[in-house]
């Protein structure tokens, strides 16, 4: 509404005099806004984020300050969701986006696109995050860790059979355990589905029943190939694994959430297989060792029996022929006894010696030097237990005791006709 000008004596203004513009709010909103979008653009803005809010919509709303002065921000989901760390109050970020008027309440705030935490990479704050997380609920604590089996026959092993890692453990128990049983369970180890894949393999190893050990594993690299193993999912696995979890990934360098996790952590997956040998010689060396005590054990108590019975003979001076015929008996008593105990422990030690090498044929390794092969169906790897599984022009991948090669599917023949 404009009232026209008025003079002292109310005489109507002159006809001539141009008419005042009236700006509605909107308006005003709306060229605040222009100005702006135009006079300032797009931007990057430094502060301290505070009244952070992460609104059901998946939506962030927050205020950026320094010591002098704050404003309104928000940045939305479809900005939002790549980001590896979580906002919160009295982060310092550095933010790019542009600056924008809520007409509703006409208030400026920055629309965010883009943020970074300052002075330390967003990678890196969302580790320190979740490890932080998983630290204060008990996922690292050293009373949750299980001891290793005093031996482990049968190993489970979660990596990439295409990877040096495996082939590394699988060299060292071939030659200083090879009564070691060992299943692979194939996964990625790097990439955006390697977690599930890794996580999901300790669950299923857990499940069949078979393992005494499982092993996590993977050659070195940078923290983006090794982020897998730092992902919630697998700490979580491995904290919920019944079976004991020896975690081989990267190198001394890279500590990742899954060493925190594991019951036992090392530098590589070389060291993870020497500790299965080191358990199978240790097992070794105390038989060996309680061999020779029970030798000792035993000479010793035949002894003291036989110096008893000495002094008996000298305390009774007659009859003096029964006493002769008693330490002869004695001494026939402690050689049979003596060559028994003997006779006992080699025929302990043979089949000592049989069940190991029985164990070491049992071995996938022993089967595949004896001629056999084992083929999987590519690219998944999928292992064939028959011919139902297959079909012509698919791809296989064998596997011999020394090497491997990949062949291509011309026919299948059903089980027992000979005929395709």
């Amino acid at each position: 509404m404009q009232k026209a000008n008025k003079t002292h004596n109310n005489s109507p203004a002159p006809a001539s005099k141009a008419r005042k513009h009236v700006y509605t709010v909107s308006e005003i909103t709306h060229t605040i806004k222009n100005l702006l979008e135009e006079g300032i653009g797009e931007i990057w803005v430094e502060g301290e984020i505070s009244n952070f809010k992460a609104a059901a919509s998946g939506h962030f709303y927050f205020s950026l300050k320094d010591q002098n002065s704050l404003i309104g921000a928000a940045m939305f989901i479809y900005a939002n969701k790549g980001l590896k760390f979580k906002p919160e109050d009295g982060l310092q970020v550095i933010c790019f986006g542009r600056v924008d008027v809520y007409g509703p309440s006409g208030q400026y705030k920055i629309i965010v696109e883009r943020m970074e935490p300052k002075g330390i990479g967003s990678q890196q704050l969302a580790f320190e995050q979740l490890k932080k997380k998983l630290e204060q609920e008990g996922l690292f604590d050293h009373a949750h860790k299980r001891p290793l089996p005093l031996m482990p026959f049968s190993v489970g092993i979660v990596t990439s059979a295409k990877g040096a890692a495996v082939r590394d453990i699988l060299q060292i128990l071939e030659k200083g355990a090879p009564c070691v049983d060992v299943l692979i369970r194939s996964v990625r180890v790097q990439g955006e589905h390697a977690a599930g894949e890794i996580a999901a393999g300790i669950e299923e190893l857990n499940s069949f029943g078979r393992t005494d050990l499982i092993i996590v594993s993977r050659g070195g690299g940078s923290n983006e190939d090794l982020w897998s193993f730092n992902e919630e999912i697998v700490a979580r696995a491995i904290y919920n694994s019944r079976l004991p979890v020896i975690s081989a990934v990267g190198h001394q360098i890279n500590i990742t959430l899954s060493d925190l996790a594991a019951d036992v952590f090392v530098e590589t997956p070389t060291a993870a297989a020497k500790i299965i040998v080191d358990k199978k010689n240790a097992l070794v060396s105390e038989l060996a060792d309680s061999r020779h005590n029970l030798d000792f054990l035993i000479n010793d108590a035949l002894g003291d029996l036989k110096n008893r019975f000495v002094a008996l003979r000298h305390m009774l001076k007659s009859p003096a022929d029964r006493l002769l015929e008693k330490q002869q008996f004695l001494d026939e008593l402690f050689s049979g006894l003596n060559y028994n105990m003997r006779h006992s422990l080699e025929m302990a030690k043979e089949r000592s010696s049989s069940l190991f090498q029985r164990l070491g044929a049992l071995s996938p390794l022993s089967v595949l030097s004896r001629g056999y092969s084992l083929s999987m169906l590519m690219p998944q790897e999928t292992i064939l237990k028959e011919v139902s599984q297959l079909k012509p022009g698919d791809r296989l991948k064998t596997v011999l005791h020394r090497g491997a090669f990949v062949s291509l599917v011309q026919e299948v023949f059903k089980e027992g006709s000979g005929t395709p």
